[in-house]
C-alpha cells in the first residue's frame, strides 16, 4: 500500500521506463510503503525449482530471510526503482523516506535488498555502471536496521 498520493511517469532514470512519483513531501523516516496484501511466499528454491514461478522471477521480491514474492499482475510499488543512492530504504518490505523528499520526486531502493544473495540482476546501475547484487539476509537487514535508526535519530 503507498502512503502518500503518488503518481506513475516516466522515471528520470535512463531506461528504467516508468517511475513511481510522490506528489506530496514526506519526512525522512517516515513509511512511503508498507505491506499489504501477501498471501503467499516461497523459498528461492522453490521459485527455482518450478517452471512457472522461475518465468516470474523477475517480479520476485525478497521480503526477509529467504523468502520472497511474485507480483506478475505489476501493481504500482513495482514502479519503484533502483538506485545505489535510494531515495527510499526499504526494509522487510516497508520503504521510509532515507530523506526529506519533496513533492515530484522519484522514489528509488537499492535492489540489493530485495534479490536473493549473490543473485546479480540483468541490468546495471544506470548512473554507475556497477552490477547489482543480492546481499545476504542477515547483511540486508543490518544495513536497513542501521540506516534506519539514524533517519529516527
Amino acid at each position: 500500500m503507498i502512503l502518500p498520493r503518488y503518481r506513475i511517469a516516466a522515471s528520470t532514470i535512463p531506461g528504467a521506463g516508468k517511475g513511481l512519483f510522490l506528489d506530496e513531501p514526506l519526512q525522512r523516516g517516515r513509511i512511503a510503503i508498507a505491506p499489504d496484501a501477501i498471501d503467499r511466499t516461497w523459498t528461492f528454491m522453490e521459485i527455482l525449482s518450478d517452471p512457472e514461478r522461475m518465468a516470474q522471477l523477475h517480479t520476485s521480491v525478497r521480503w526477509f530471510e529467504d523468502r520472497y514474492t511474485l507480483s506478475p499482475e505489476w501493481p504500482d510499488e513495482c514502479y519503484v526503482n533502483h538506485s545505489f543512492e535510494p531515495t527510499g530504504l526499504w526494509l522487510l518490505g516497508f520503504i521510509f523516506a532515507a530523506r526529506d523528499l519533496g513533492a515530484g520526486e522519484e522514489l528509488t531502493v537499492d535492489y540489493r535488498h530485495l534479490l536473493a544473495p549473490g543473485q546479480e540482476e540483468v541490468f546495471r546501475d544506470a548512473r554507475t555502471g556497477g552490477s547489482i547484487v543480492g546481499y545476504a539476509w542477515n547483511e540486508s537487514l543490518r544495513i536497513g536496521v542501521d540506516t534506519l535508526r539514524k533517519l529516527l535519530d
